[in-house]
């Protein structure tokens, strides 16, 4: 039973790799990237290393994206709607 449930992870783990390299939008790029280093910290705990899922946990889904998500918002990748509100609420 076991075996089976590292096999899911194992592709879900590849099924992550080969999709963020196909994604065109980098806000999804992003929860992709989140979503492989939770597997992997998964997948790390079923190999009895629990310091190395620990790590992977805060650092590859934690603060790297965290991060990668500041940097989308600072080079205004994200779109918050208020600049919609401006342009209508100027130009009247």
């Amino acid at each position: 039973m076991m075996k089976i449930f590292e096999c899911i992870l194992f592709a879900f783990l590849i099924i992550c790799a080969i999709s963020v390299s196909f994604s065109k939008n980098l806000l999804n790029s992003i929860i992709i990237f989140m979503s492989y280093s939770l597997i992997m910290s998964i997948i790390w705990i079923l190999l009895e290393s629990p310091d190395l899922a620990i790590t992977e946990a805060a650092v590859g889904a934690g603060i790297t994206s965290i991060l990668f998500f500041v940097t989308l918002k600072k080079i205004r990748a994200i779109d918050n709607g208020d600049e919609d509100k401006d342009k209508e609420g100027g130009k009247k």
